[in-house]
């Protein structure tokens, strides 16, 4: 095989899977996820996913990761606080600095939110025979170590 047929054939699987991820994606979204009956904005659904993987956050950190300016994460935040869904402290290590934390409903919320994707993921998972499993099992753990490794070359300035 020549490399332009070589280079055709991988940019048509790569338009495939990406189209078929798309799909995918359309079909989970139609499944009532508690994204879709919350009243979250973009915004402060972003703020709880950040503080969710970071386990807390300044306001700096958050205008950072948002791409917006301060008093806009103050704004989002203190909706957040009204519905419960996360609490300001002050920074044990520094005084002047408030983190936003997580609050129980806040948590609930991130939990349920991943546990119906998760769900969702294995209603399909136990449709495929144990040799698409094995196939698919082999593809993901590719997937992630290239992710992981372009993450960690993007942290050292290569990319």
């Amino acid at each position: 095989m020549s490399v332009t047929n070589e280079s055709d054939e991988r940019e048509d699987l790569i338009r495939r899977i990406t189209e078929t991820q798309k799909g995918l994606g359309r079909l989970f979204a139609q499944q009532h996820s508690p994204l879709f009956s919350s009243n979250l904005t973009m915004r402060q659904l972003k703020v709880i996913l950040v503080v969710a993987m970071n386990g807390s956050a300044s306001g700096q950190d958050l205008a950072q990761s948002l791409g917006v300016g301060l008093g806009t994460v103050t704004g989002i935040v203190d909706r957040l606080v009204t519905q419960g869904y996360v609490s300001r402290h002050e920074d044990p290590h520094d005084r002047r600095v408030r983190r936003v934390e997580l609050t129980k409903n806040g948590a609930a919320l991130v939990e349920e939110i991943n546990n119906a994707g998760h769900e969702q993921y294995r209603r399909i998972l136990d449709h495929l025979d144990t040799a698409t499993l094995h196939a698919l099992d082999h593809a993901t753990r590719a997937i992630r170590d290239v992710a992981a490794k372009l993450i960690d070359d993007g942290r050292g300035g290569s990319c």
